[in-house]
C-alpha cells in the first residue's frame, strides 16, 4: 500500500504541473524538493548553485543542467545537497533534471524553463509585499493619482519574461524550521505581474535595464509583521535583552495555547460582531470591526515563526543579496531596540546562507501621518525605527534607500514604489555590480562638533555638494533656494526647538538657535512624517534623518 500511494502522488504531480516525475518501477523512489525548485526558476549566475532535497536514505542523486552532471548520496535521514558550478548568465530556457536511484528503482524529475541570472530575496512586511493589484486602486490624496495611473499602465503593458518572481506562501511555525515551504514562480507579463511586489519589481526592472541579464527575486514577505518574527532562533542569543524577549514571548505563547478554546473564541467573536453591527446600524460609535480570532499557532507576530515558515525553506538558495522593507509594525513594539534587532537579523541571515558578505539593502520607512508642528523626541516610535535602520549601516555591504520625500501622510502604504525600488537599485548597481559612476546614497551623518553656540555637522556622500531640493511625485528632485527645514536643537534642558540651519561647505551644515548658547544635540527629520525635510546632495538623493551625540563645547 505504501508503494502504491507514493506512485499515486507522483502521477498526480505530473498531471498538475509542467514539472514531470517518472518512475521505472511500481516501488516508486521518494523525492521531495523545496517549492522554490520548480518551473520557471532563475539560478544565480557566477556563484556555486546549491540544490537540495529529500530522498530515500542512501539513494544516489544526480542533478543535470547546462552540461553539468553532479552526483551525491542522501544521508541516513534522506537529506541530500550538492552544488552546481558557477555559470554565466543565460536567457535560454533550459531543463534541470534530477535523477534518484535506489537499487533497481529510479525516478527522474524535470524542472522546465530554467534561466541563469541575478537573484535577490525581498523580505519584510506590507510595503514590500504590496503587489500591483493592491497598488492600482485610487490614491487617498488626489494629487497622488498620477502615480496610480503610472502603475496601472505598467501592469497593463508589462512584458518581460526574463524578470521573474517566486511568491512564497504565508506559512508560520514557531517551533521548527520548515523544509518545503509554499510558492511558485511567475513572469513579469500582463496578468501575472499583478501579484508582483511593487518595490521589488521596480528594483529588478532597473537591474534588467542596466545588466541585460535575467533578474528574479524571491518574494518572502507578509503584511503586519514584526522583525522578530523573521529572525531565526540563534539571532536572539546576541544579547541578554533579546534572550529575555524571546523567553517572555514564548512563555506567553505557551500559556495562550493552554488556554485556547476555539469554540468559545468563535462564540465571543460572533457576539462582539453582532454588538458592533447593531451599534453601527443605530448610528452610534462602534469603533473598528472586531477581528476574527486567531489560534495561537497562527500568530504571525511570534519570534522565529516567519523565519521558520517562509525564509528557512529557501535558505541557502543562490542569491546576490537581500532586500528589506519593514518596521512599521515595530513603531509601537520596542522601537528603541529596532537597530539591534536589525543587526541581529542581517548577521543571522548571512550566517544561515554561509556568506558573511551577502549584500543587504533596505528601505528606511517612508513619511506617514500628519507633519508635526513642533519638534519631537524619543516618544515617536517611527523616528526610533528609522534611526535604528540608519544604525544598521555600520555593517559592511549594507545600504539604505531614504524615502522621507516619497511618503503619504494619509496612507501607511504609499503608492510610489517606483522611487523605492530605484533607490535600492542604485546601491546594488554601485556596490554589487561595480558601476562606480552611479551615485547611490544621499547625505549620511558623519560627525558633528560644537563651535561656541553653533553645531557644525559633516556628511558622507555629499557627491558634488549639498543643496536644498524639492521632489514632486515621481519627478526628479529639483534644486531650490529655500532655507533648510526639519533641523531641531536643544541645550542642557533637553527642550527641543526648531533650529536655523545653513549649508556652509561642500559636505557641511551649520545649525544654531539664537536663544540656545550651549547646544548639546541636533536632530534632523526626526519625525514620523519628515515630508518638509529638504536636504539633498547634488545628485538629488535625500539626506537620512539622524541625531548627533551630546558633546562638550570647545
Amino acid at each position: 500500500m505504501k508503494c502504491f500511494l507514493a506512485l499515486c502522488v507522483l502521477v498526480f504531480s505530473t498531471s498538475t504541473s509542467t514539472s514531470t516525475s517518472t518512475s521505472t518501477s511500481a516501488a516508486a523512489v521518494e523525492l521531495d524538493l523545496p517549492a522554490v525548485f520548480s518551473d520557471h526558476m532563475v539560478l544565480q549566475r557566477e556563484m556555486d548553485v546549491p540544490v537540495w532535497g529529500k530522498a530515500d536514505a542512501g539513494a544516489t542523486v544526480e542533478v543535470s543542467f547546462a552540461g553539468q552532471i553532479v552526483k551525491t548520496q542522501s544521508d541516513e535521514a534522506g537529506n541530500w545537497r550538492l552544488k552546481l558550478s558557477p555559470m554565466e548568465a543565460s536567457a535560454e530556457s533550459r531543463v534541470l533534471t534530477i535523477n534518484v536511484t535506489q537499487g533497481d528503482d529510479q525516478i527522474e524529475h524535470t524542472i522546465q524553463d530554467v534561466l541563469v541570472g541575478e537573484v535577490w530575496l525581498s523580505g519584510g512586511q506590507s510595503n514590500m509585499y504590496r503587489p500591483f493589484r493592491m497598488l492600482v486602486g485610487d490614491a487617498n490624496q488626489k494629487d497622488h493619482q498620477p502615480i496610480v495611473e503610472y502603475l496601472r499602465n505598467e501592469a497593463a503593458t508589462a512584458n518581460d519574461p526574463l524578470l521573474r518572481q517566486f511568491r512564497s506562501g504565508p506559512d508560520m511555525n514557531v517551533d521548527d524550521p520548515q523544509f518545503k515551504g509554499r510558492g511558485s514562480w511567475s513572469k513579469a507579463v500582463a496578468g501575472d505581474v499583478n501579484e508582483f511586489s511593487g518595490t521589488a519589481y521596480f528594483f529588478a526592472r532597473e537591474l534588467r535595464r542596466e545588466l541585460d541579464v535575467p533578474v528574479a527575486f524571491l518574494s518572502c514577505n507578509l503584511g503586519g509583521t514584526l522583525i522578530e518574527a523573521w529572525m531565526p532562533r540563534g539571532a536572539f542569543e546576541t544579547s541578554s535583552t533579546s534572550q529575555e524577549y524571546y523567553r517572555s514571548q514564548i512563555a506567553e505563547h505557551q500559556n495562550a495555547v493552554r488556554l485556547w478554546d476555539e469554540n468559545q473564541s468563535r462564540a465571543d467573536y460572533k457576539n462582539a460582531l453582532e454588538v458592533w453591527k447593531k451599534r453601527k446600524a443605530e448610528g452610534k460609535k462602534a469603533g473598528r470591526e472586531p477581528r476574527r480570532p486567531v489560534a495561537p499557532a497562527k500568530d504571525k507576530s511570534l519570534p522565529c515563526t516567519l523565519y521558520n515558515g517562509i525564509i528557512h525553506p529557501v535558505a541557502t538558495y543562490g542569491i546576490r543579496g537581500f532586500l528589506w522593507y519593514q518596521g512599521e509594525s515595530n513603531s509601537n513594539h520596542f522601537p528603541q531596540e529596532y537597530g539591534n534587532r536589525m543587526v541581529a537579523l542581517i548577521t543571522s541571515w548571512r550566517k544561515v546562507w554561509g556568506q558573511d558578505d551577502l549584500f543587504f539593502l533596505w528601505c528606511q520607512l517612508a513619511s506617514y501621518k500628519p507633519v508635526n508642528d513642533q519638534p519631537v523626541g524619543d516618544e515617536v516610535g517611527q523616528a526610533l525605527v528609522k534611526d535604528g535602520q540608519r544604525y544598521a549601516l555600520k555593517l559592511p555591504n549594507t545600504g539604505m534607500a531614504v524615502l522621507n520625500d516619497v511618503g503619504d501622510a494619509t496612507d501607511v502604504h504609499p503608492k510610489n514604489k517606483i522611487d523605492a525600488g530605484k533607490r535600492l537599485s542604485l546601491w546594488a548597481l554601485n556596490k554589487a555590480y561595480g558601476k562606480k559612476d552611479i551615485v547611490f546614497s544621499g547625505p549620511l551623518f558623519r560627525d558633528s562638533r560644537i563651535e561656541s553656540d553653533k553645531v557644525v555637522i559633516t556628511f558622507d556622500h555629499a557627491h558634488g555638494g549639498l543643496m536644498t531640493g524639492k521632489k514632486h511625485l515621481m519627478d526628479p528632485v529639483v534644486e531650490t533656494n529655500e532655507p533648510l527645514e526639519q533641523f531641531q536643537i536643544c541645550g542642557d534642558d533637553n527642550q527641543w526647538v526648531w533650529a536655523k540651519a545653513k549649508i556652509t561647505g561642500l559636505d557641511s551644515v551649520t545649525v544654531w538657535h539664537p536663544q540656545i548658547k550651549q547646544p548639546t544635540e541636533v536632530r534632523y527629520a526626526w519625525a514620523a512624517n519628515a515630508d518638509h525635510a529638504n536636504l539633498y546632495n547634488k545628485a538629488g538623493l535625500p539626506a537620512s534623518m539622524f541625531k548627533t551625540n551630546s558633546r562638550q563645547a570647545k
